[in-house]
């Protein structure tokens, strides 16, 4: 026997109806390039929305058609989001920090047929659209002045397309809620990059997931901004999330650094926050320098790589609690939260830091397991490592055009590459990507735990331990830093952190100091290229520990 409830496809361009309808008059606030301050409101963003998506639908853009976005976090952006899944096609974000040679990849396989994309941008797509035969249209979020016509003389202006479309000419929702809705794809740091292809109904159901107290918690009374980029796994579901519950959004556009970030935090009045650990970083550093203060700032999600303990200190000296969050482009990417259980919320503050350093609890509707290498579960004691998979409705079954082949165990579980343990509080901890784990003597070293550590140091503003090779070992750790500007250190200085704090013979080897830390199209550090620099780094620059 069925239900008898109504049948109401969860679909995408339903958050900025009820956003429109029922709190139009709440502010977006987002940052220009020109680093002025613009506002507007739901209620515009929908009726702009739908102009643009009437005027796409003028230029033969259709329902399963994919559109690509190349923009920062602002409104035009925003607006382009919904126009693009309202009417069905397929919105397709372009994440600028990939190579050139990736990009191109990844705009000639999703089959993009126009791409939206902020005036800044356009160099960068001239030079990628010169060296491709791709006939699509190019669309500039702004207004005819801020088209180059140099550089893409057949660009149209977003604002010349919404000013002459009728909001009531769309062709809005209406469709099967399995209808997909949004294309990410991976950064590729193992061949090329595969597209994650995100259905209207996921989409809507990681939103609601993110909606759970223990997860984003966001209400009305919030402001929220989210920095990690909207082309960075659909920027965590924010956009989607803040317009479901109707509170203030403020968009920082693409000044990222610490004074712009903390001068809009307090104009504003941002009381939550999601970022990768460097914006954070550079965001304290500002602070430290400035003896400037978070007055409103409450709560922040930190994801994309580990949690130093360090960030969580010093942003709960400035009355800020810290969640660390874990998830990846096939999850949508919410995983894991490591909000505190009733036990451990009631113990000392240092007593806690354990459990908010690991990667945390899955929500409802995420489902982990760890593994051996021949699939068999391993136990939940919070020491034997093994692989992580995941399963549930906001995970991906399959990579677009079938790359990678069958990605799924007979489980229907997708091994996400990590290598993690889960203890028996239920708080799942990434030891270390598979491909990042240092094995040294046939014993595995955590370099993301010595990271925590490392960055710590006062004077260390980026660190990272990788695995060189050891005529003995196979493996050493390597401890790559990249100072503050104007500090120096010498490599017993930083070691000195890790002293009494991690195994003995997990000790880095030596310290390699360099000007400045390669970072990946996502803001990760790029540990690849570390690899590559210091693949074969001198023997007799090390402290060879044979006897450790």
């Amino acid at each position: 026997m069925r239900g008898l409830m109504q049948d109401w496809p969860l679909t995408v361009d339903r958050i900025i109806d009820h956003a429109a309808d029922w709190d139009g008059d709440r502010p977006v606030i987002c940052r220009g390039g020109n680093g002025d301050i613009l506002r507007t409101d739901y209620a515009a963003i929908g009726i702009r929305a739908r102009r643009l998506s009437a005027a796409l639908a003028a230029l033969g853009i259709g329902r399963g058609d994919r559109v690509a976005t190349m923009a920062w976090n602002n409104a035009r952006h925003l607006e382009g989001w919904f126009a693009i899944m309202g009417m069905g096609a397929i919105c397709h974000t372009l994440n600028p920090r990939l190579f050139a040679e990736q990009l191109r990849y990844i705009i000639g396989h999703a089959g993009d047929r126009a791409i939206l994309v902020d005036p800044c941008f356009q160099p960068l797509l001239a030079e990628l659209l010169g060296s491709m035969d791709w006939r699509g249209i190019v669309i500039i979020l702004g207004d005819e002045a801020e088209i180059d016509a140099a550089l893409l003389p057949d660009a149209i202006a977003v604002e010349t397309l919404i000013a002459a479309a009728e909001a009531t000419d769309a062709r809005w929702g209406g469709f099967d809620e399995q209808t997909a809705c949004a294309l990410c794809y991976t950064s590729g740091t193992t061949g090329n990059p595969k597209g994650v292809l995100y259905s209207h109904r996921s989409t809507v159901i990681h939103m609601l997931m993110t909606l759970q107290p223990d997860v984003f918690g966001l209400s009305i009374t919030d402001v929220a901004m989210p920095i990690v980029p909207m082309y960075h796994a659909n920027g965590w579901g924010m956009p989607l999330s803040t317009a479901a519950i109707g509170c203030k959004l403020v968009l920082p556009g693409a000044q990222l650094d610490g004074a712009s970030l903390h001068a809009l935090i307090e104009s504003e009045g941002v009381t939550f926050s999601a970022a990768v650990p460097t914006v954070w970083q550079g965001l304290l550093h500002h602070l430290d320098q400035t003896g400037g203060r978070l007055t409103s700032l409450k709560r922040v999600i930190i994801g994309g790589a580990a949690l130093p303990e360090s960030i969580v200190r010093r942003l709960r000296e400035h009355g800020v609690e810290t969640v660390q969050g874990w998830g990846m482009t096939e999850t949508s990417p919410i995983g894991t939260h490591a909000k505190l259980t009733p036990a451990i919320a009631a113990m000392p503050f240092d007593d806690q830091l354990p459990f908010r350093l690991k990667q945390g609890r899955p929500p409802f509707g995420i489902e982990l397991k760890i593994a051996d290498d021949a699939g068999a579960r391993l136990p939940h004691d919070g020491t034997t490592p093994g692989r992580l998979h995941v399963r549930g409705p906001t995970v991906s079954s399959g990579y677009l055009g079938g790359e990678a082949g069958a990605i799924l165990d007979d489980d229907g579980y997708f091994d996400t590459g990590d290598i993690a343990t889960i203890d028996g509080q239920g708080y799942m901890a990434i030891v270390d990507r598979a491909k990042d784990v240092i094995k040294s003597g046939g014993e595995w070293i955590s370099s993301i735990e010595i990271e925590n550590i490392a960055s710590g140091h006062p004077k260390v503003a980026h660190c990272a331990v990788i695995g060189v090779p050891h005529p003995r070992w196979d493996e050493r750790p390597l401890l790559v830093a990249a100072l503050h500007p104007g500090e120096k250190a010498e490599a017993d200085e930083i070691l000195a952190v890790l002293d009494g704090r991690i195994a003995r013979w997990w000790m880095p080897d030596a310290v390699a100091f360099i000007e400045a830390m390669p970072l990946g199209a996502t803001g990760k550090i790029d540990k690849k290229a570390l690899r590559v620099r210091f693949a074969a780094f001198p023997e007799t620059e090390r402290n060879m520990a044979d006897g450790a």
